[in-house]
């Protein structure tokens, strides 16, 4: 039969190639060996092939004879010839005409194996599947196998090389899964595995060849989850798919915060990140699902997950029953956590007015305690700052989180207008009953000030996987994509060839939590087992329901004028302080105006008065296109003299980053300037951000300001400083030339910089809060 090789390929060489190339080429591929599952027979065959191109290439005459056919196929006129170029078995090469001979090689049967073996060495896994499947499909008796080309026909029986083949076949499957897994084709990588694995598990051969693609497989898993949850709501059956990969993933875990071990190769925190990534790829209706079965194993994260479902689906669908569930949730988790804020939202949302103040003001969560009370300076009680806070807490941490409510505006008045929440919460108890129901939670004590650090939980990017970053945001941790290949980012998992991808966070002002797994990580750690063993402790059971009596006809109507009233009171709130706004605004601007005519004015009668004197002496000459100093390049490296670095060179350092990743991620993609700032896992990981934008056509526009709030130099190890900056960075997101999204972070970042050969570089980089 005939193979599309030629010599030249089958040792690797140019055409050009020398004498001393020819023999050193020719050594080199006799000393590598295929893998150890190979026979004797296989290698020999393989062996033969090179002995044989050797001997041609060797002997000058023979050399330039095939030269000329190789040049003939090599320049067809017709342009049928490709890049692959192949000749015709050298013993025929003086009895046919050339323009006659097929782009291939002749060989025997037997020596089918080696061939293969060739071809798969030189990456052609697409081709050794054609002619392997075609040699397996013919196995059980005679029949016709053809080339890619439809050359020429062989008739095979059943043989010894049968083993080596599928093996061959079976790798090559291995191989183009892996080369897919590369590409970001993740659904395409599972089927070539699962193709390769089925078929030795059919003949029953390598055992230990299948376990090393099943191994893959599970890696591969969440990545698979991923893209497929990603794609478009209509494709059901795809995601459907994806539902179920992920049901498997948590069973093999025992749930989100489990310590099971599914073979992915992600740890607790990896998981997590994971979870917090593909949110954004769910509807409402898929997490409220999810998270809720998953809260009854029992699972801490997935019970505060479940509960901003609740609060979402509860708002958006104007079902308040849903709300009131979240609370009981709430309840339940407050034993170990402190979720005072989420209960006072709950409670406003319920139309229990009184309760969520009472409730606020035994939060640990000072800043927005802060904040509420600014906003209600004017008011006796804390509504209506609560109620502006609820609106943007609702918008900027709960939202973002769903697939179908990015987009959705939070509006509290609407809320409450609509008849079917009227009629549902004046069936509610008043605040009064509700007081036995909260009394537990009024005495719980968080006697740990550091309660409230875990909500702005920091995420490192030598930890992370791109997968996929929160897709409204870039603060120092990088963002892969909104998956089109899924937003990579935030976990981290084993890949072929590759670095894990990172992934971004952010946050939004007033500051609260970086999203609900911020929160219950911290739970999950208390009460199940980490990865060293330590033992779960059993959650406490949930509190039984006291029954309340049917009220009375006079207390329903009086319930229902105490609730008219609240509503009133919220609404009076809402315009008292619209009214405050747009007179500050007024006041603002009135004192601007005046301010600019007083100065003005003075400025007019000083210059009237008392002219400024005419310069004296040799003036600058300054050209506008010509700078009056010399302004270093903005790709120099910088360099530091022996010693401790000092808060201006961490300033620069911090800033020549910001400006490469504004280059590397921009829309010129200058991706090589990265190595000259970052270094390690911090470089692997940024450049594959930037390859990743730049091949789906995205970028990304930014503006910074740093200001550098610590050095910490290692005592031992002048070279190596962590440095702590306030970083404040304003990001447009642009996409196929249109621009998609903005942000504005201000962050807290711990970078940590070694110095290489004099020049500073950035290794890691940690968002703090």
């Amino acid at each position: 039969m005939r193979i599309p090789l030629d010599y030249y390929r089958i040792l690797g060489l140019p055409l050009a190639a020398s004498d001393e190339q020819l023999r050193q080429a020719y050594s080199d591929r006799i000393v590598q060996l295929p893998r150890r599952e190979y026979s004797v027979a296989a290698i020999s065959s393989r062996k033969q092939l090179i002995e044989e191109a050797y001997v041609v290439l060797s002997d000058p005459k023979e050399r330039s004879s095939y030269d000329q056919i190789y040049l003939a196929h090599a320049y067809d006129p017709d342009g049928n010839a490709t890049t692959r170029v192949a000749l015709a078995d050298r013993t025929e090469s003086s009895n046919s005409d050339p323009d006659t001979q097929s782009l291939s090689i002749d060989i025997a049967p037997e020596e089918l194996v080696g061939a293969l073996l060739v071809l798969q060495e030189l990456g052609e896994y697409e081709l050794v599947l054609k002619l392997g499947y075609g040699y397996l499909s013919n196995q059980n008796g005679t029949g016709v196998a053809r080339t890619d080309n439809n050359l020429a026909t062989e008739e095979f029986t059943e043989s010894a090389e049968h083993p080596d083949i599928v093996l061959t076949v079976a790798l090559a499957c291995l191989e183009l899964g892996r080369e897919q897994w590369q590409q970001g084709h993740y659904e395409n990588a599972a089927v070539s595995l699962e193709t390769g694995q089925e078929m030795l598990a059919r003949e029953g051969l390598f055992p230990s060849v299948q376990a090393e693609m099943q191994a893959d497989l599970y890696k591969l898993r969440p990545y698979r989850i991923l893209e497929l949850l990603a794609l478009p709501l209509e494709k059901t059956a795809e995601r459907r798919q994806g539902l179920e990969l992920l049901h498997g993933i948590l069973s093999d875990r025992g749930g989100i915060d489990g310590s099971g071990n599914d073979e992915s190769g992600l740890n607790i925190d990896d998981f997590l990140r994971f979870i917090q990534q593909l949110r954004n790829h769910l509807t409402v209706a898929e997490q409220h699902k999810l998270f809720e079965a998953e809260s009854r194993r029992p699972s801490a994260v997935a019970i505060y997950l479940a509960v901003y479902a609740l609060i979402a689906r509860g708002f958006t669908q104007r079902q308040p029953a849903l709300i009131r569930q979240a609370k009981q949730m709430l309840i339940h988790l407050g034993k170990r956590q402190d979720v005072h804020l989420e209960q006072s939202l709950c409670a406003l949302l319920l139309g229990q007015t009184e309760e969520a103040t009472r409730v606020l003001e035994l939060s640990q969560e000072y800043e927005v305690l802060v904040y509420i009370r600014e906003k209600s300076q004017d008011s006796p009680d804390l509504l209506p700052g609560l109620c502006l806070y609820a609106e943007q807490w609702l918008q900027t941490e709960v939202f973002p989180h769903f697939r179908d409510l990015s987009r959705q505006q939070a509006l509290l008045k609407d809320y409450f207008a609509n008849q079917q929440v009227q009629a549902y919460l004046e069936g509610l108890p008043t605040d009064a009953e509700t007081t036995n129901e909260w009394a537990v939670i009024n005495r719980q004590s968080f006697s740990q000030p550091q309660t409230n650090s875990y909500r702005h939980r920091s995420y490192s990017t030598g930890t992370t996987q791109q997968f996929h970053q929160n897709p409204t945001s870039d603060p120092e941790l990088p963002d892969t994509p909104n998956y089109k290949r899924p937003e990579y980012s935030n976990f981290s998992t084993s890949r072929p060839n590759t670095s894990p991808t990172p992934s971004s966070a952010g946050s939004a002002k007033p500051k609260t939590t970086m999203g609900p797994l911020s929160t219950a990580e911290r739970t999950a750690r208390a009460t199940n087992q980490n990865l060293n063993g330590s033992a779960k402790s059993s959650p406490p059971r949930p509190t039984q329901k006291r029954r309340r009596r049917k009220p009375t006809q006079s207390a329903s109507r009086e319930n229902r004028q105490r609730y008219q009233e609240q509503r009133r009171t919220i609404a009076n709130s809402l315009q008292g302080k619209t009214r405050l706004i747009w007179m500050g605004f007024a006041s603002l601007l009135g004192i601007l105006v005046l301010w600019l005519l007083i100065s003005t004015t003075f400025g007019w009668l000083k210059n009237l008065l008392s002219p400024a004197p005419a310069l004296q002496g040799e003036q600058l000459a300054l050209k506008l296109n010509q700078p009056p100093i010399p302004i270093p390049d903005s790709s120099s490296e910088l360099q530091s003299p022996e010693g401790p670095l000092t808060a201006t060179t961490a300033e620069e350092v911090i800033e020549t980053w910001l400006s490469t990743k504004a280059a590397a991620l921009g829309p010129n993609h200058e991706i090589d300037e990265l190595k000259n700032i970052l270094t390690g896992s911090a470089l692997s990981q940024w450049r594959l951000v930037a390859q990743q934008d730049r091949a789906d056509n995205r970028y990304r526009k930014y503006n910074h300001s740093v200001k550098v709030e610590s050095l910490n130099n290692s005592q031992t190890n002048s070279d190596h400083v962590i440095v702590e900056a306030t970083v404040k960075e304003a990001t447009q997101f642009y996409e196929n030339g249109q621009r998609k999204k903005s942000s504005d972070e201000s962050l807290r970042v711990r970078y940590d910089l070694i110095r290489q050969e004099g020049v500073w570089r950035i290794q890691n980089m940690l968002v703090v809060y």
